[in-house]
Formats: structure tokens, sequence, C-alpha cells
């Protein structure tokens, strides 16, 4: 007579008894009672999403102002092009936490070069909605935390070439932005004339102003980039001075502290940047992460300019020590 494969599942289960098949039947049966209300019980599925997620709308303020200039909520148009930015920024959730991260390292040295330029420190939201604080380039060309154009940046002083780009050159291109700035309020009279130029360009602006017989930022009808540009600099303003009214939740220890760095200048050639990083102690790696405007293996410097290179200092990789907030 034939006999049973006996595997090890089937043996196990004799010598347990039919309790325990019985047992094992009942949870098959329920899990796929289960699987069969998750699937196809939708108002069920429906009921559970609605408990579990929940996104509201912005209560605005009631007041605010950018570089000192009052900002009319009055206007409807005005409130709605402030809602608008506000909740892309709320609920673009991890763009709005690395901004709040990278600021932290970089608004301390802009803030500086603003005041000594003397200039509102409330500019520097120009240098996060431009490039987020990385160095970016666009379709157009423009380069840095600035997004200064080739042809543009020499104007303001910056150093432009195939061994050295100044538009990547934090306090440099600060400085030349601040420049730009101060001649463009003093054509305009307003610093979110000032803003929009920087985005639109001086012409552009002044053909929107001619063919309007408008002065004023928030009278005007501009391009659709240039008609966000102000209110998305006047929306990170907002969130970053009070991140808890709209949801944001970081600890001091979660930010980027600004860099330890220490100066070395160089009014001479050097043939190699790698070696050059080996002689100070430091990394090609990091030579280029904290001198981003040297864009070659060298730097042939045939003018003998004097160029201040930054190098990490001896605790360049310590952590700050931080409290949780």
């Amino acid at each position: 007579m034939a006999t049973e494969p006996r595997t090890p599942l089937v043996h196990a289960l004799r010598i347990a008894g039919a309790g325990t098949l019985l047992l094992a039947g009942v949870l098959v049966a329920n899990l796929f009672t289960y699987a069969v209300i998750e699937e196809h019980n939708d108002l069920d599925h429906q009921r559970h999403f609605n408990d579990s997620y929940k996104i509201f709308s912005l209560t605005l303020p009631n007041a605010v102002e950018l570089c000192g200039e009052r900002v009319p909520l009055e206007k409807l148009d005005v409130r709605e092009r402030l809602d608008r930015e506000l909740l892309v920024n709320t609920y673009w959730q991890s763009n709005s936490i690395l901004a709040h991260k990278r600021a932290a390292r970089w608004f301390p040295l802009i803030e500086q070069v603003l005041r000594e330029e003397g200039v509102p420190e409330d500019l520097k939201y120009i240098s996060l909605i431009e490039s987020g604080f990385t160095n970016a380039v666009s379709p157009m060309g423009a380069a840095g935390f600035w997004q200064f154009m080739k042809d543009t940046a020499p104007r303001y002083g910056l150093e432009v070439n195939t061994e050295v780009d100044e538009r990547y050159n934090v306090v440099k291109s600060t400085r030349a932005a601040a420049r730009y700035l101060k001649e463009a309020y003093a054509r305009y009279g307003s610093w979110a004339m000032a803003m929009a130029s920087y985005n639109l360009g001086i012409g552009g602006l002044d053909k929107q102003i001619g063919r309007q017989n408008a002065k004023d930022y928030y009278d005007l009808l501009l391009p659709e980039e240039t008609s966000r540009y102000v209110f998305r600099a006047l929306a990170m303003k907002e969130i970053m001075a009070d991140p808890g009214r709209y949801g944001f939740h970081i600890r001091s220890k979660d930010l980027y502290a600004p860099y330890k760095v220490r100066t070395h200048v160089v009014d001479g050639p050097v043939n190699d940047l790698a070696a050059f990083a080996a002689e100070q102690g430091t990394s090609y790696k990091v030579l280029k992460l904290l001198n981003p405007w040297l864009r070659e293996t060298r730097l042939s410097n045939p003018a003998g300019r004097r160029y201040e290179l930054l190098l990490p200092a001896a605790d360049f990789d310590a952590a700050e020590g931080a409290q949780d907030e």
C-alpha cells in the first residue's frame, strides 16, 4: 500500500494533533477575511484616511513688512499672492527645512556683509530664493548664491574666467549684490522695486513702468516670475521668523553650523591645488568645498593678485554641541 509523503510540516502537524490544525485554519480564515475587508471596504478606508490625514489652510499675519517697507495686505491680490507663497513653502516641507538648516550656516556671514554695505538685512532672502544656498547654475548661465550672469558680474567687481569665478565667493558676491541693489534703490526709491529689478532687470522693469504708468511694485502687472519674486522672499522671511506657526519644529542641533575655517593668503601661482591642499593638511575636496570659486585644478594668477583661501580649522569636523530646543 502506498504511503503519504511526510514533509516536515505535515509531520509536525500530526504530532501537534487536530487542535493545532483547527487553530491554523482559523488564523488563515481571519487573515483572508481581513485582506478582503482591506481590499474592498472603500468606506472604511476613506474614513481611516480622513481621520489620519489633515491639511490646514493658513491664517495670514495681520501685518507684514519687508526691508522696513509695509506690504499692503488690504489689497485683495496682495493677500492672495502672499497666501500662495506661504502655502507653497509650508507644504513643501523638505525644501523649507533645508532652507532653515542651510540658513544657519550662511545667513550670519551674509548679514555681516549686508550691514557693512548699509543695506537692509532682509535682502538676504534673495540669496535663499535664488539658489537655496547651492552653487546652482541656471539654464541662462547665472551662477552662485546670488545668481549673477557672467556678463554682469565684472561690472560689480567680480572676477570671472576659466580658473576663478567669484560669483561662487559668498562674501564677494554678496557685496556685489548689495551694490546692485543700492543702485536700484536709488533709482526706484523702493526696496521691493529694487528686488523686482534684480529678477527682471532694470530695463525690463522700466519698460513695465512706462507701459503702465505705475511705480509701485504692488500696483504693477509683471511677468509671473517677477510677480511672485518679492512674495517668495516675504514668505520665507515669515516662515523662518516664526517656524512653529507654520508647523516646523527644528532643533538647534539639527541646523548646519558655519564652517570652522582659517584664512590663507596667496599672491602667486598655485600650480597644483591638490598638492597645495595636502601641504595644508587637508584634501582637494575640502579645499574646493570651502573655495568653490576655484574652478580649475590650479591657480595660475599671472597678475599676482592677492587671494584669500579658506582652509579648515583644527576643529573643522567637530560638532557644535548645540542643545535641543
